[in-house]
């Protein structure tokens, strides 16, 4: 197995616009999440840009990036077009998809993204998830839950639904985080395929690849990392620069 990290941003946010760039404790929010995939050491890592701001800002750091069409509807589209970019000939043949919007997520959460496909050759992509941080997750339509049947171990299961819905019963409820792991076929599967019916209907993307029959497996991470989306997810972002520096 030979992965790739590929970590896909563009400027126009409509919450936040100008979002990669954006100043957390001295440092641009994409140049963070750069350094934390560095961390992991899974394999090479690039940002797949939207815009020139992007590309400069990260070379400035030293890091890679590439620019991409910034017409492309989707991140998916634009690690796609960052992969023909960087690996024309396919030596690599799993690509992590890494938001570009968590600053401070844990290495260890990209490692165990990669780890599921290796240990489970029926997995065609690998995601994340991580308990509910509180039992309001269970009914916040903003809190995607994923529905999986569990390994004996623990550490990971694989995935029945995702949904915003809510949740009932005493079962742990897992909060789906947005960290993918494909194996280069099921990617290029995936996004050559329309959005599907379960898609549209809970505008979830990853119900396209399961509505195309790909198998989905989760590594369980201990918490969720932050992630930024507004104003005041970005005001906490800061705080907790301040605090960890």
């Amino acid at each position: 197995m030979n992965p790739i990290v590929l970590i896909p941003a563009r400027m126009a946010a409509t919450r936040l616009p100008n979002k990669p760039l954006a100043d957390i404790g001295g440092v641009p929010m994409i140049v963070r999440v750069l350094n934390q995939a560095l961390k992991a050491g899974v394999g090479p890592v690039a940002v797949a840009a939207g815009d020139p701001e992007i590309v400069e800002a990260v070379q400035a750091a030293g890091g890679l990036a590439v620019l991409t069409d910034p017409r492309l509807p989707s991140g998916s589209d634009r690690i796609l077009a960052a992969l023909a970019q960087l690996d024309p000939g396919s030596k690599h043949d799993v690509v992590i998809n890494l938001q570009g919007d968590m600053p401070f997520v844990d290495p260890a959460v990209l490692s165990d993204c990669a780890r599921v496909l290796k240990e489970f050759g029926d997995a065609d992509i690998a995601t994340v998830v991580a308990p509910e941080a509180s039992p309001a997750d269970r009914s916040n339509p903003d809190v995607v839950k994923a529905v999986l049947t569990m390994e004996a171990d623990g550490r990971s299961g694989r995935a029945l639904y995702f949904t915003r819905s809510t949740l009932y019963g005493d079962a742990p409820v897992w909060r789906h985080i947005g960290i993918y792991g494909y194996r280069r076929a099921a990617l290029e599967a995936f996004n050559a395929a329309a959005p599907s019916p379960l898609e549209t209907r809970e505008k979830l993307e990853q119900l396209r690849a399961m509505e195309l029959g790909l198998t989905i497996r989760a590594a369980v991470a201990a918490t969720a990392p932050i992630s930024v989306d507004n104003p005041s997810d970005l005001e906490a972002a800061r705080q907790a620069a301040g605090k960890a520096e």
